[in-house]
């Protein structure tokens, strides 16, 4: 491994932007590569092993929803975060539904660019947990094969959903998960838009897990989007 926080690739067809993109990571440490359009980004990654791409979803050619599809198939594991538009919801969920794994809105924070990045390429240097292993964020740990959750080291009883519900957040902490998808998962494919029975089973998961319900630690909403489970 080089001495890099990590190499990202950044496809923007806007110049300025990807100029100051890369010189500002550049400054923090990363090793940063950069394509103008879809088909390059695609070709350049063929050409070197890049831990996270940073892709505007509005670009010519084959754009940036395209160009994710086809690097979700070709690279299962790579990072890939979305730069959208603010207050475009349907462009979030059409990059989700592609394969991305997070999304940054235009205009974004500097800081918040930064540790979306480094929170993707540690999912992606981290090993592999076995699927039966329990799950430990914060003061929450989750151990799937028992069926049990703690908090702060004293168990805390959910209900089936609930703790479905919760495993699928943490196996996926750091990104977003679509309402659809938390519902499928639930009540099956025929369910997706049962939102308000959503809210209600999150509002209690958020009763017996945070300090303030009303504010959130742990299970962030994601507005119109759906939830994520907050990396430490």
């Amino acid at each position: 491994m080089d001495d890099s926080q990590g190499r990202v690739l950044i496809v923007e067809d806007d110049t300025a932007l990807r100029r100051s993109l890369r010189t500002t990571l550049d400054v923090i440490g990363f090793d940063i590569g950069e394509a103008g359009n879809g088909e390059d980004g695609l070709t350049r990654l063929r050409m070197v092993d890049y831990e996270a791409v940073l892709l505007d979803i509005n670009m010519p050619g084959i754009g940036g929803i395209e160009t994710c599809r086809r690097i979700r198939r070709a690279y299962t594991k790579l990072p890939i975060l979305m730069l959208t538009v603010r207050d475009s919801e349907d462009d979030k969920v059409e990059a989700l539904e592609a394969g991305a794994d997070d999304y940054v809105t235009k205009p974004f924070q500097t800081r918040e660019l930064v540790a979306r990045i480094r929170a993707a390429i540690r999912r992606f240097r981290a090993p592999e947990t076995p699927a039966e292993m329990p799950i430990r964020y914060g003061a929450i740990t989750l151990d799937p094969v028992r069926r049990r959750v703690e908090r702060s080291g004293i168990e805390v009883h959910l209900t089936p959903r609930e703790f479905d519900a919760l495993q699928l957040l943490m196996a996926h902490a750091g990104r977003p998960v679509m309402h659809a998808r938390i519902l499928a998962a639930l009540r099956g494919p025929d369910n997706g838009n049962d939102r308000a029975y959503l809210r209600v089973l999150i509002g209690q998961l958020r009763k017996k897990l945070e300090d303030d319900p009303a504010n959130p630690t742990y299970i962030l909403t994601d507005s119109y989007i759906g939830y994520r489970f907050r990396e430490p």
